[in-house]
């Protein structure tokens, strides 16, 4: 029943005890009548008042909530409160009684929470009240909404893809290798001038899965996952380098220009393939070269920013490899030993080591957060040449893998909580998916 028909209802019985004539009830009920009808009139005025604010703080709600949902993450809070008093004003337009006064919306982003305050005013009109010259009865509302600012993050990925990444992936593949080769040969070497008969055709042949195997899909399925992660839509972009794909060229080489198309980063990861050789020893295999490497991503790694909107990203080099540096005419900590190109005669002073981790610092410096995941290098006693150059610094006085040098070089060279070593029988997608979400998390949590 509506307020002018129940009103009506009430002065209707209010008229009859009036006409009312014995004893002294009609004098009684007449200086009774009008406050009682006043009680009366401003209960059915408050009751569809508060109907309206019921109306409108249903709205309040929705409007704080539309600016931080997911969709609405990427505005900036500037943009987020005009939004929401937007949003507030067109839903309060259908309003049946009452009109709208003021309507003001904060938002402030801070550490990586958005909190969203709607607040408005409006006036309800009377019925009855309107006798005591009540003519509104004013209604005022606010509500709250909280959600987790998505943090940008550019992630460029730095994949070793020298020779030595053709080593088999587990111990079994290891296995098959040096038992098919005459030279118990671990390594699944891309050697042009043999193909398809040398050890790279042959470890296809034989279903030998080797490390760049690996880290090619785990790189596909890490854009999957950062997808599937990002919580606004170009909350994460990615590029993709490798070390060259021939070792004539062996320079920083983009596979993937850095985008927010996480799905064409994915298919352009299907390319990453181990570095091919012309012929056996080209360069005395010195196709390893760190100090080259990092300087030249630095140079292509804007400056960071603190990740709080898309044009102030975080920048994080996600590097992954065995950690073995084998150059030529470098600076070296480690024994030099002479090399000799066995068809150019070329003479070099070929240098191996564990990754010189001031290459690494030069980046963090700059506010480039690095994720290392380090591919053990795997002990291989079946190889002269191992056992003599890089045994030292693999085990030797240093001792198993995770206290060797290189580990401890590797970690060194990572952000610190941004390191992983990843054994032949750990699994390598898992590893970078693991570190992926520790990066984003530490995100969140420090911006």
């Amino acid at each position: 029943m509506s307020e002018s028909r129940k009103v009506g209802r009430f002065c209707a019985t209010v008229l009859s005890c009036l006409q009312e004539t014995r004893g002294n009830v009609a004098i009684t009920f007449a200086v009774a009548a009008f406050p009682i009808i006043l009680a009366a009139g401003a209960a059915v005025d408050y009751s569809a008042a508060n109907r309206s604010k019921a109306v409108l703080d249903s709205i309040a709600d929705a409007a704080a909530l539309s600016v931080t949902n997911n969709a609405a993450m990427s505005m900036t809070a500037a943009t987020a409160q005009t939004s929401a008093v937007t949003f507030f004003n067109a839903q309060a337009a259908a309003l049946k009684r009452g009109t709208v006064g003021t309507v003001t919306a904060k938002v402030t982003d801070a550490n990586n929470i958005r909190t969203a305050v709607v607040s408005y005013t409006a006036a309800v009109p009377t019925s009855v009240s309107a006798i005591a010259g009540i003519q509104n009865i004013n209604i005022s509302g606010s509500s709250s909404a909280t959600s987790a600012v998505p943090t940008y993050i550019d992630f460029y990925l730095l994949l070793d893809n020298t020779p030595s990444m053709g080593v088999g992936a587990t111990p079994a593949d290891v296995a098959k290798m040096v038992a098919n080769t005459p030279d118990q040969c671990a390594f699944a070497c891309h050697q042009l001038d043999v193909a398809p008969n040398d050890y790279y055709s042959l470890a296809k042949s034989l279903g030998v899965t080797t490390r760049i195997d690996v880290v090619r899909s785990a790189t596909q399925q890490l854009m999957d996952t950062a997808a599937s992660t990002q919580t606004v839509t170009g909350q994460f972009r990615a590029a993709i380098y490798t070390f060259g794909s021939s070792a004539t060229n062996a320079n920083l080489t983009r596979i993937f220009s850095l985008s927010s198309s996480l799905s064409s980063a994915k298919t352009a990861a299907a390319n990453i393939d181990l570095m091919t050789v012309p012929y056996q020893n080209y360069a005395s295999d010195t196709d390893t070269n760190f100090d080259k490497i990092f300087p030249a991503i630095n140079n292509d790694i804007a400056t960071p920013g603190d990740g709080t909107t898309s044009g102030s990203p975080q920048k994080v080099l996600f590097f992954v490899s065995d950690g073995v540096a084998d150059a030529a005419n470098i600076s070296c900590t480690k024994a030099t030993t002479p090399g000799q190109d066995p068809q150019t005669g070329t003479t070099y002073t070929r240098c191996q080591e564990p990754l010189t981790v001031s290459l690494c610092t030069a980046l963090k410096n700059r506010g480039i957060q690095i994720a290392v995941l380090y591919t053990t290098y795997l002990a291989l006693p079946t190889n002269a040449w191992y056992m003599s150059w890089i045994d030292p610094f693999n085990a030797g006085p240093y001792g198993p893998s995770p206290n060797s040098e290189i580990a401890q070089n590797m970690q060194a060279c990572a952000s610190p909580g941004f390191y992983f070593e990843v054994s032949p029988t750990d699994g390598i997608s898992q590893a970078m998916t693991a570190l992926f979400t520790k990066v984003v998390q530490s995100a969140r949590l420090t911006k």
